[in-house]
């Protein structure tokens, strides 16, 4: 039987903007818009007016829409708008809003990635000050926070999401679909200027592989130049044991994540606050990421009420040699940051050895000494980058070397 009314979006006491629309298409008389709003005396003309609109560009001109409105933006009401059309008529046209200019910027390979905040692909409300909480990366999810009856909405909505939200600079990420489904999600985010792309549940390089074939063909469709890094999370024991293929399974791979809740249930144990039954898949994870010479991002931590367990989680992450971890709430993002950046004592450690091996090289010596003890040129490397990370946090100045230099 062929489906007469379309319901998309949200509505209920707790859901704040968003808005639930329900749509039928009817052969014949005007179009008809029963708004419900709070923000009806204010708004009500202007969303009408959308809604028209959005109903024109697809040639939809007979209808009855009923829009239950707890505050949505205008991105957010045309989605569900979108969506609704969607179900009823086939359509290959995209409603798409303004692409603000604030969101025409890329990233790089080696930025630090210390804290990346996950939010869920179908729920505008947590959407739309993302940029505000500081996070280095925001992950819109259409994965597993989006029930599966929810997935072509979260699409629209997070596709419209790319255009509209300021990220204020953070790395703009989406975390796909497993299989087909995610290589239809390609082709919603793809064109959004979206910096990364993470990949669930990846268990070899060949589902890498298909994703790059997938974004190569959107990217010439669109003539797109933009840079689209990968960042493949391993959730499952044949991941692990796969993980250096997954971290070598292409160029644009620049970091490889775990994620522990799928692992240990794939293991058929319990996750632990000390973490001993994913101790050798953690570690496996980091060597084969800095073997493949890419960032190594340890899992998220669920307990967003207990802090002083996230401090200690952050502690022994970074010190396995993870460069990173998820987040699930904001309130987690300043603990993992602070806990990821070089602390003073690493620091000053670091400026000792690089101003050492800076003498040494003035004077033309092939060894680097530092007081009694050698330093070999692996251990400057690894100075030289906590220094450019302290840099790059503005934790110290540019100038760090001349300032430390004595003065005639």
């Amino acid at each position: 039987m062929k489906k007469t009314v379309a319901i998309a979006g949200n509505s209920g006491p707790k859901v704040r903007s968003d808005c639930e629309i329900a749509l039928e298409i009817k052969s014949e008389g005007e179009i008809k818009i029963d708004l419900t709003s709070k923000v009806k005396v204010l708004y009500g003309e202007s969303i009408r007016k959308l809604i028209a609109e959005i109903l024109d560009f697809f040639g939809v001109k007979h209808a009855s829409v009923k829009i239950n409105d707890s505050g949505a933006l205008p991105f957010v009401i045309a989605a569900r708008m979108e969506s609704a059309v969607n179900q009823l008529i086939p359509t290959n046209l995209d409603y798409l809003p303004e692409f603000l200019k604030e969101n025409r910027y890329g990233t790089t390979r080696d930025r630090f990635r210390f804290s990346r905040l996950y939010l869920p692909g179908n729920t505008p409300g947590l959407m739309i000050n993302a940029g505000l909480h500081s996070a280095d990366g925001i992950i819109l999810d259409l994965e597993d926070s989006v029930a599966p009856e929810k997935k072509d909405e979260a699409r629209i909505l997070v596709r419209n999401a790319l255009r509209q939200i300021n990220f204020c600079g953070a790395e703009r990420m989406v975390r796909i679909n497993q299989g087909e489904r995610g290589l239809k999600d390609l082709h919603f985010v793809i064109p959004q200027n979206v910096n990364l792309v993470l990949l669930p549940k990846c268990e070899s390089a060949d589902s890498i592989k298909k994703v790059e074939e997938e974004i190569a063909v959107i990217k010439a469709k669109f003539k797109l130049e933009n840079k689209v890094f990968l960042m493949p999370i391993i959730e499952s024991a044949l991941g692990i044991e796969n993980s250096y293929e997954i971290a070598r399974g292409s160029e644009n791979v620049v970091a490889l994540a775990i994620g522990l809740e799928d692992y240990t249930a794939d293991l058929g144990v319990s996750r632990t606050l000390e973490g001993t039954e994913s101790f050798y898949a953690r570690t496996r994870i980091i060597v084969a990421a800095k073997a493949a010479g890419i960032q190594p991002i340890d899992s998220v931590f669920s307990d967003v009420a207990d802090m002083e367990a996230l401090k200690q989680n952050v502690r022994v992450s970074k010190s396995l040699g993870f460069e990173g971890m998820g987040c699930i709430h904001p309130r987690q993002i300043p603990i993992i940051r602070q806990g990821f950046a070089p602390d003073e004592t690493e620091i000053e450690k670091s400026k000792k050895i690089v101003l050492a091996f800076e003498t040494a090289k003035r004077n033309g010596l092939g060894v680097v000494a530092l007081g009694s003890k050698m330093i070999d040129p692996p251990v400057v490397t690894r100075a030289q980058k906590t220094i450019d990370l302290a840099i790059r946090l503005g934790i110290l100045s540019s100038d760090w070397i001349n300032e430390t230099q004595p003065v005639d």
